[in-house]
């Protein structure tokens, strides 16, 4: 198989464009959702940050906007009681059919971590992670009132009547690129999540993460998702004077215009990021501009990896065959957006995932899934 996930965010905005319209734009939702709802995308990711709109009610808003399109939801552990975010998420998949799931971001800055008033250190945050999730998904799949009694939460006689709509309960997704982030997701993710590093490193991180889930006693492994940022033109020449542009006008705004995706690393005053999955592609940078087929680490650079910003430059033809690459070595889910959000989405939709698609079903044997 595979799976795109497609991201909105509440206005236009992005590394190259300035944001525009209100912060919170209903229309411009209904304009991104509908793009990835045609355009074939399995999901799109409500992102997470102290500075940007609640994603569940931003998820209710685009499920209500939509037809068949997944809502997958960023959600940070430490800021709802574990009972009530298994009662939000079971109260949104039933509302919109079956269409949610949770991904599980631990908390790459300690700054952005402070402004909603969590100040526990990295490790820590991944004891509460470990926690929370295991009294988050018992409580969607409890048959009986259960206690439990750990270091973060102590709860007694839970048992929700609020149920999923999907079987045994909704998906959880997870990024990370720590040991820590492997142990915890390992333990517990349906689908883990990388940033779109070489192929190589790539292959490290999901051996990494495949053992982390074999010390946890589990014997069919996460699936693994890769972000990306495709950069396509008609012809090489256009995409490649395309991806220039887009690095030009990120360096002349000291790292970007801003990101739906939160505050912009250039805000911080460009101080060394913290989280190990921005290291590692500021490190694959260092390395060299392009990696593979066609990765490309230069916006990585500029951003100072505030996010997912590694592209893939070239013709859909191109970008297809690296995405396929990818699939070749066990990645099941690709998660891409777009430097022009809007508009890119609705290239995506038509251009690429069709090519993707079908040479992966080319590629897989009969009576197989990919």
């Amino acid at each position: 198989m595979v799976e795109f996930i497609g991201m909105i965010g509440t206005q236009h905005v992005s590394e190259i464009h300035p944001a525009s319209g209100p912060t919170i734009d209903p229309d411009f939702v209904r304009r991104f959702v509908r793009a990835h709802d045609e355009g074939g995308f399995d999901r799109v990711l409500v992102g997470a940050s102290a500075s940007t709109a609640d994603g569940l009610q931003v998820a209710a808003f685009g499920a209500a906007h939509s037809e068949q399109l997944g809502f997958l939801v960023a959600h940070r552990p430490g800021f709802m009681a574990p009972t009530m975010a298994a009662r939000a998420f079971a109260t949104l998949d039933r509302f919109s059919g079956g269409r949610v799931a949770l991904h599980t971001i631990s908390g790459g800055s300690d700054a952005d971590q402070a402004r909603d008033g969590d100040h526990l250190d990295k490790e820590g945050r991944y004891r509460r992670t470990d926690e929370y999730l295991y009294v988050v998904t018992r409580t969607w799949t409890a048959t009986e009132p259960f206690d439990h009694h750990g270091e973060f939460y102590d709860v007694r006689d839970v048992y929700a009547s609020a149920r999923p709509v999907q079987q045994p309960r909704i998906p959880v997704y997870f990024g990370g690129s720590s040991a820590d982030a492997y142990r915890v997701g390992g333990k517990h993710a349906d689908v883990f999540a990388l940033w779109g590093e070489p192929l190589a490193e790539t292959a490290e991180q999901i051996a990494s993460v495949h053992e982390a889930a074999r010390a946890a006693g589990r014997t069919t492994m996460p699936r693994i998702s890769v972000s990306f940022r495709p950069i396509l033109g008609a012809t090489e020449d256009q995409a490649w004077e395309r991806a220039h542009a887009i690095l030009e006008q990120i360096t002349e705004a000291g790292g970007g215009a801003g990101s739906f995706t939160g505050r912009m690393a250039h805000r911080r005053g460009h101080q060394p990021p913290t989280n190990i999955g921005s290291q590692r592609l500021l490190a694959a940078a260092e390395r060299g501009e392009l990696h593979d087929r066609c990765l490309w680490t230069p916006t990585a650079a500029a951003t100072s990896a505030a996010g997912n910003s590694t592209a893939l430059v070239g013709t859909p033809e191109t970008v297809a065959a690296a995405l396929v690459d990818y699939h070749a070595i066990g990645v099941t889910t690709f998660l891409i957006r777009g430097y022009d959000p809007l508009d890119d989405a609705v290239a995506y939709g038509r251009d690429l995932l069709p090519r993707v698609h079908a040479e992966v079903a080319r590629r897989t044997p009969v009576g197989t899934s990919a």
